[in-house]
């Protein structure tokens, strides 16, 4: 078999991705449907706190929802375009001995189970967690909701998902196997060559050795940008968020939507670098064979990733504050005594404090992983 289970089960982070969409869906879509169970017994003084409330659950899920699919889609593709390259060799051989790239593009659907994993564990958790998350969200003068088991929201958010995402690898990967035999036997893409920006001579030696490592490392890892942007996103989004709604909801809530955001930002800044260093380990052997120390060796390869990483900070601050407003000045409209929602300026500055120290210690602990990549080992590799 070309992909086995246990490739599969290398999605660590597309395992916690899902997980955490289906968890948070189950919980806020199992609480909508319930609640529209009691519309009969809600009295028209309760009724725009009951619409209220309806109209978060929708909300909540649909945003972590959409975002968080978004993001395990793009994790699911990278992992299989980045299995592709590097087993071209195999997969050509494949395609010598008369396989179609159908055939061997449905080996691919295996790649599903990772989805499937997370959204089982985040379904079966969010059911564990729901009595809990009942009693934070539904207020003092709404009647009390029962949890009923919905099979509709089991298909909807466990299997559906499933299928999808097994039919979108083995679609995505039919299509990257769409490749000469002879280039994929040498192992090479042979896709098509842009055309790049010609640089000067004079720009050429203007820069330094070290500047120039670090844009080849970001013009061929141009996807972890991408995740690196979505970690800090999702860290300083959730971090505020969930500060902020302890005033706004429960502090049960915010405590759920902190975890889940500390859990996201390492994961896929785990991934996001160690996908890096595997793909820069010859290229760090050279330069500390040149002489060059674990420090600038880590300036060259982890440095370039820095902007996006306050870049991803900077979109979530300003996403989770207009998120909150907007549900404030609209969705609680009509309901009293609900406390005015402003920037919290101290929240803000803690929240960038830690984020700093979680990088920093994230890149550090790379750095010491660059201190033992051994020269003379990946000299004498074939």
């Amino acid at each position: 078999m070309v992909v086995s289970i246990k490739d599969a089960l290398k999605f660590v982070g597309i395992i916690i991705v899902a997980f955490c969409a289906v968890f948070v869906c189950t919980f806020l879509l199992n609480f909508y449907l319930d609640a529209l169970k009691i519309e009969y017994l809600i009295t028209e003084d309760n009724q725009p706190l009951y619409d209220a409330q309806l109209s978060t659950a929708k909300f909540a899920s649909a945003l972590s929802g959409s975002c968080l699919t978004l993001i395990a889609l793009i994790m699911l593709l990278f992992y299989i375009k980045l299995y592709i390259d590097n087993n071209m060799k195999k997969l050509g051989i494949l395609k010598a001995m008369g396989y179609s790239n159908g055939k061997i593009a449905l080996k691919f659907l295996i790649f599903g189970i990772s989805v499937f994993i997370g959204a089982a564990f985040g379904f079966g958790m969010g059911f564990a967690v729901m009595p809990f998350i009942y009693k934070a969200l539904i207020v003092d003068g709404l009647p009390e909701i029962s949890i009923t088991f919905h099979v509709g929201l089991l298909f909807a958010l466990v299997v559906a998902p499933t299928v999808i995402f097994s039919l979108l690898s083995c679609g995505y990967a039919y299509l990257s196997l769409r490749r000469p035999v002879s280039c994929m036997l040498r192992g090479e893409s042979c896709g098509k060559i842009k055309n790049r920006a010609k640089v000067s001579g004079k720009e050429r030696r203007e820069r330094s050795f070290l500047v120039e490592m670090a844009f080849k490392t970001l013009g061929s890892k141009k996807p972890l940008a991408f995740f690196v942007a979505a970690a800090c996103f999702c860290f300083s989004a959730m971090m505020q968020m969930g500060w902020s709604m302890e005033e706004l909801s429960s502090g049960a809530m915010g405590i759920i939507i902190v975890t889940i955001g500390v859990v996201l930002a390492v994961v896929l800044l785990f991934m996001a670098l160690t996908s890096l260093m595997k793909s820069n380990v010859k290229n760090i052997a050279i330069m500390k064979a040149f002489g060059y120390g674990i420090k600038q060796c880590a300036m060259a390869v982890l440095l370039c990733y820095v902007p996006f990483a306050l870049l991803g900070f900077a979109v979530g601050t300003a996403y989770q504050f207009g998120i909150l407003a907007l549900m404030v000045n609209l969705v609680y409209k009509d309901v009293e005594f609900l406390p005015e929602y402003n920037f919290n300026v101290s929240v803000f500055f803690i929240t960038l404090a830690v984020f700093v120290v979680l990088y920093s210690a994230i890149t550090l602990f790379y750095s010491l992983r660059i201190s033992k990549i051994s020269v003379k080992e990946v000299m004498t590799e074939n």
